[in-house]
């Protein structure tokens, strides 16, 4: 089991949270919690940056949609950059990969270009 992390920076395009180890169900409402201290402006684009993410349980993936909630209650939209192939591979199979923009890394995210494709 690895500790989740969290932090956060802003750019351009509005905040990015950089989301290390494990999104499980012990750790989900850490994730809900800062969300729901987040203050979006509308137009702005939450990237939830998964470079670090170790494992993602189903309280994970609901977490992820609980963000997407939260942007778009603000006008606001999310972006999961650096999805690892695990975690793909269930938003792929959920249907998930059709509701998030999905980016190779933060970087792409924030310039919004380079859709990632998850079909592989």
């Amino acid at each position: 089991m690895t500790p989740l992390t969290i932090t956060s920076r802003d750019a351009a395009t509005g905040p990015v949270l950089e989301i290390t180890g494990d999104l499980d169900y012990t750790s989900a409402p850490e994730l809900r919690r800062l969300l729901d201290q987040l203050a979006l402006m509308a137009g702005q684009q939450l990237v939830l940056d998964l470079t670090g993410l170790a494992f993602c349980d189903s309280s994970g993936i609901s977490a992820l949609l609980a963000a997407r909630s939260r942007a778009m209650e603000q006008d606001a939209t999310v972006a999961l950059a650096a999805v690892p192939a695990n975690t793909a591979r269930i938003l792929r199979v959920v249907g998930l990969d059709r509701v998030f923009a999905l980016y190779p890394d933060a970087a792409a995210a924030v310039a919004r270009t380079s859709v990632t494709d998850l079909t592989a």
